[in-house]
């Protein structure tokens, strides 16, 4: 059912943030999650996935197809667990209290909410040091400056990001509105700069440099001859978990969307063909830099600072703008929702924001990007490996166990359908619990191999394909606890008020 009726104020599950939303609310059309993708897909972290893939022995087109293919495949989940957003208006928070019960639920909300500040943090980062390298062009030299001990970062350095850090400050004030107007507009601009940018990069090069003619190293006779599988099926796991976090908070955008027509156009168009051609963006772009600079530069940031007159301004303004948007987009509204649904009552979406904001400086993001190793198969994969079973129990629950029919007002309430036991949900519980264990002795290896260097092969090839066994294992499992549970899905006929 869809509800918009007001749900009473002293509930502790409540808040008006967290509430469905209303019919005047819901005014995101097709184009509105298009811009939004594309906002979001025309990030730094997105731009260097390529680099790792290459660095790891794939050629050119392996690496953009890895990425078209990844972001494909997440794209499902992302339109299933949307759907409840656009049919009852709620939160991911609010949608994970089905399964996992009204107060299990700050499980699955405290998780994604983590993951959604370490992103923050990473992409605060890149921000800083834009306006790091952006100063160092205006006076004439890199600043420069002894490191800062604990922090293995020097003082401009640390300057820059905080300055980046309270830029974004205005967007957490002015709400989820201020984000889709800064997406909308921004988004033409940013495919503008692309064709801008490769324009550049082909001119100066005099066309398609080495990395387009660099064979794959997987091939016979190549490096890693025969260990094609070894490399791919870890990396699509990776370029699954990039977006993993917005498969489960996509409701926090789809909620205010006017159909669920415009929401699947919007973001079938708007995710896996612009990431594909990002990633085909970026191996050309870099692979004129070999020709021009007699090296390959992956960092758009270093890439800009090297431009010369006005251009080296434009570009790191451009880059700047496009960090803040997706940063805000990505990563700062599903945590705000997230946290205040921890607390409804103390916790406002805007208090949430300042929580994230805080966390994401107090997890030292530039720690989280010393390798591509630690990058792309310690952060990326290992998240996923939580993120995963999530999202199979959503899944499961809404389309297998339920239907699609949720009944809203007990989502907000103590004493409805899904209290369950003392408001946890036992089969969720130990669905996440199933689906994560068979990945923890790989992600422990992968972390740290000197503390764990002999976990069985076994492990290791299962934490390769950790969003994908994840998934499958929750899904199965929960389906299957429900129904050992007898757990009804219809509607209790007598509820007591909330007290």
């Amino acid at each position: 059912m869809k509800s918009s009726e007001p749900l009473q104020a002293h509930s502790r599950l409540w808040n008006d943030d967290l509430a469905p939303t209303r019919p005047e609310q819901r005014t995101w059309r097709w184009y509105h999650f298009a811009a939004l993708w594309v906002g979001m897909v025309m990030c730094i972290p997105a731009y260097t996935l390529a680099a790792g893939l290459i660095e790891s022995g794939m050629s050119w087109s392996e690496a953009v197809g890895t990425v078209f293919l990844g972001n494909f495949i997440v794209l499902i989940p992302m339109l299933l667990i949307g759907h409840a957003g656009v049919k009852y208006g709620i939160p991911y928070a609010v949608l994970a209290r089905a399964s996992f019960g009204t107060r299990g639920a700050r499980i699955p909300a405290l998780l994604r909410a983590l993951v959604a500040c370490g992103w923050y943090g990473i992409q605060t980062w890149f921000g800083g040091m834009m306006i790091y390298t952006l100063v160092g062009v205006l006076i004439g030299h890199p600043l420069e400056g002894e490191k800062i001990a604990w922090l293995g970062i020097n003082f401009f350095q640390l300057a820059s990001f905080l300055v980046f850090w309270a830029l974004q400050f205005y967007f957490v004030i002015h709400g989820i509105e201020s984000i889709r107007k800064l997406e909308t507009y921004t988004a033409p601009l940013k495919i503008l700069i692309c064709f801008v940018l490769l324009a550049w990069a082909l001119n100066r090069a005099g066309g398609l440099g080495p990395i387009l003619q660099q064979p794959s190293q997987f091939v016979e006779g190549g490096k890693k001859a025969g260990q094609f599988a070894a490399v791919f099926w870890p990396s699509l796991t990776a370029m699954v978990g990039f977006w993993a976090t917005l498969a489960l908070n996509i409701p926090d955008f789809t909620r205010f969307a006017k159909s669920q027509r415009d929401q699947i156009v919007g973001q079938a168009v708007g995710l896996p063909v612009p990431m594909g051609l990002l990633a085909a963006l970026a191996v050309v772009v870099t692979s004129a830099t070999v020709v021009i600079y007699g090296k390959a530069i992956w960092d758009p940031v270093d890439l800009a600072s090297r431009m010369t007159g006005a251009a080296v301004l434009i570009a790191l303004i451009v880059l700047l703008v496009d960090t803040v948007s997706v940063n805000l987009a990505a990563n700062l509204v599903g945590p705000a929702y997230d946290f205040s649904a921890l607390n409804p009552r103390a916790i406002s979406y805007r208090t949430g924001g300042y929580i994230t904001a805080g966390i994401a400086v107090a997890m030292m993001p530039w720690k989280l990007l010393e390798s591509t190793q630690g990058y792309i198969f310690t952060w990326l994969i290992g998240y996923s490996a939580l993120l995963g079973p999530i999202a199979g129990i959503l899944i499961a629950d809404y389309y297998i166990v339920r239907r699609t029919q949720l009944q809203v007002n007990d989502l907000y309430s103590d004493h409805g359908e899904y209290r369950y036991k003392n408001g946890w949900n036992p089969a969720a519980i130990a669905a996440f619990i199933a689906g994560v264990l068979p990945n923890l002795p790989g992600f422990l290896n992968a972390a740290l191999p000197s503390v764990f260097p002999d976990v069985p092969e076994v492990f290791k090839t299962i934490y390769t394909y950790a969003w994908f066994a994840g998934i499958a294992i929750s899904t199965v499992v929960y389906v299957a606890s429900m129904r050992l549970q007898k757990q009804t899905t219809v509607p209790q006929q007598t509820r007591p008020s909330e007290a």
